[in-house]
């Protein structure tokens, strides 16, 4: 008798928990993604996008940007999948600490952009850093020569003393870039480009400062964010879980717990949205 109710409990137990199984995955869902730190892997962000855009009880997305930004090529990444993220389901970005240059760039298509009055934000703009050590290498008797198909080939190589032409040259990259970022905050913000330009030269600004000229939408936190999505996504009064995608680390990274990567020991030149810090 005692084995039978033993086994009537467990399968009570496994019905239950199948039953909770099929109610979470049917339920309507807000996924809350993390973009946190200096954007360079991007990877992760995107498979992240993609899953809450493809998973059809995922009924709107807030992204919590904590970022000083980073490479170019990386925010221009997730920016676009965000920009296509829009147009499935509802985006809302609640900034936390800092969502500066690139940090602001990934925020830029969502819906509706949140920000602390405190965030710190802006840094619209473009940088590229060029470290120079010929005349380290001189010191140390050491002669480093580039054999190269073309004159600028090694342009940004640490050995080059650039030329006042080579100069004009990465600035008329970084005009290009800069030009882009713009072009992209006036795409998606209710700001023209006359007066983007006058905030559009590095400075940082507080979110009360971003709101009152329009670079994002309202002031208030995460759960205010969370709100705003249900409210988008006409879930307002009804109950809603929400899920936080997170990236899936393997195993060799749980093992070392580190968080560097061995590009970052590697000096090398590339353009930054990046906040100073």
């Amino acid at each position: 008798m005692k084995k039978k109710i033993t086994i009537g409990i467990i399968v009570f137990l496994v019905m239950l928990f199948l039953l909770s199984q099929f109610l979470a995955k049917s339920a309507p869902k807000i996924a809350v993604i993390e973009i946190k730190g200096v954007i360079s892997e991007y990877m992760s962000v995107i498979d992240n996008i993609q899953r809450a855009q493809n998973d059809p009880s995922i009924k709107a997305v807030v992204l919590a940007v904590d970022s000083p930004g980073g490479s170019v090529g990386a925010a221009q990444e997730i920016y676009t999948a965000v920009e296509k993220l829009r147009k499935h389901k509802p985006v809302v970005v609640s900034m936390g600490n800092v969502a500066a240059s690139g940090g602001y760039y990934v925020s830029i298509p969502a819906n509706v952009i949140y920000a602390n009055p405190g965030t710190i934000t802006g840094s619209i703009g473009v940088i590229i850093q060029h470290v120079n050590v010929s005349k380290v290498l001189e010191k140390l008797g050491v002669k480093v020569e580039n054999i190269k198909s073309g004159k600028n080939k090694d342009i940004l190589f640490p050995n080059n003393k650039l030329t006042p032409e080579q100069k004009k040259l990465i600035m008329e990259t970084i005009q290009d870039v800069y030009d882009q970022f713009l072009e992209d905050v006036v795409k998606y913000r209710p700001i023209n480009m006359e007066t983007l330009k006058k905030y559009a030269d590095g400075r940082i600004l507080t979110g009360r400062q971003a709101k009152k000229i329009k670079l994002v939408d309202k002031l208030g936190n995460i759960q205010d964010a969370v709100n705003e999505a249900k409210a988008l996504a006409g879930l307002e009064g009804k109950k809603v879980l929400i899920v936080r995608l997170r990236k899936e680390e393997g195993f060799l990274k749980k093992l070392l717990g580190s968080k560097v990567e061995i590009t970052d020991f590697i000096p090398y030149s590339q353009l930054f949205y990046m906040m100073p810090f």
